[in-house]
């Protein structure tokens, strides 16, 4: 018999998941996506099998301001273990070295300011990173180290939460592309102890928080009782992770024209930059740019309006 195909449905909008540990991102994102029945669907940003949070998944006309997401800063929990030294950065890979830890808290507090602000980190291997056209971890399984260019990344806030024992407890706030496996490497060679990741958290990402998260045994309850149609409910709107971005409103006349991706005038808009753009029901169109010649230009179109 031939097996019937499941039709999807369309489906727009931010959903905020707090990742399970020992899931893949587009683990996630797929069983998310089936349990919508959503047509189309895509994270913003991965997070390590190890990792928990937030984890926001884009649907329908959202997956096109996904980059977006993608460039927004991030901030972590992370537990960290000194001492011990892995292959991977992180509680998953083969302990590589163990040493004594004796750093006071004073010694350990000094150490983390040198850390804030912009610096420079050198990615790891095992990273989705890609060399010539192979991801690093895939390398470095096979057993190899390739050179990696150190980047430039800005560390906002380091702040210590707990020190017992030999594990830090950190709150993280940094720029996009940050990777907390190094950041806690580095902490670890500073201290003279070496150090790794043991559980990490992602408490925000661009203005979501963990506490507008919903797990996936929440959806799976809510799906099995209802059906997919009531996990719209939990949906965000398309347009709610630029809600930091200058917004403007057009006229209907206008609109239509800006629609068909012709430019308009808005005075009314700020002189440069992009700009969300609502019509005159007050629905999100997409994003504009101001041109120039104080028009504004259509860069990103909602299909659905």
């Amino acid at each position: 018999m031939a097996q019937v195909k499941r039709i999807r449905r369309p489906v727009d909008g931010v959903l905020i998941l707090d990742k399970p540990k020992g899931l893949t991102s587009n683990a996630a994102l797929q069983k998310v996506r089936w349990l919508l029945n959503a047509e189309k669907a895509g994270h913003t940003g991965s997070l390590d099998p190890l990792a928990t949070g937030v984890l926001p998944l884009c649907f329908g006309e959202a997956t096109k301001f996904s980059q977006y997401l993608l460039d927004a800063d991030k901030g972590y929990e992370a537990l960290v273990q000194l001492g011990v030294t892995t292959t991977t950065g992180d509680a998953e890979g083969q302990v590589l070295e163990r040493r004594s830890v004796s750093a006071t808290r004073d010694q350990i507090q000094q150490v983390l300011a040198r850390f804030v602000g912009t610096i420079q980190q050198i990615p790891p291997m095992y990273s989705a990173l890609k060399r010539d056209g192979q991801p690093l971890y895939k390398l470095a399984r096979a057993g190899e180290v390739v050179e990696r260019e150190a980047r430039e990344v800005t560390i906002t806030q380091l702040v210590l939460l707990d020190y017992a024992g030999d594990q830090l407890r950190l709150s993280v706030h940094c720029s996009k592309g940050t990777y907390i496996r190094t950041l806690a490497e580095d902490i670890g060679h500073a201290l003279g102890c070496g150090a790794h990741v043991a559980a990490l958290c992602r408490t925000q990402a661009g203005p979501f928080q963990l506490q507008q998260s919903v797990t996936l045994e929440q959806l799976e309850q809510l799906q099995a009782a209802q059906g997919a149609e009531a996990l719209d409910s939990l949906l965000l709107p398309v347009d709610s992770g630029l809600e930091h971005w200058p917004q403007l409103q057009l006229s209907e006349h206008s609109a239509y024209y800006w629609l068909h991706g012709q430019p308009v005038w808005a005075p009314d808009a700020p002189k440069f930059g992009m700009v969300r753009v609502r019509d005159h029901q007050d629905r999100f169109i997409g994003l504009g740019e101001m041109n120039d010649d104080g028009r504004l230009a259509p860069r990103r179109l909602i299909r659905s309006v």
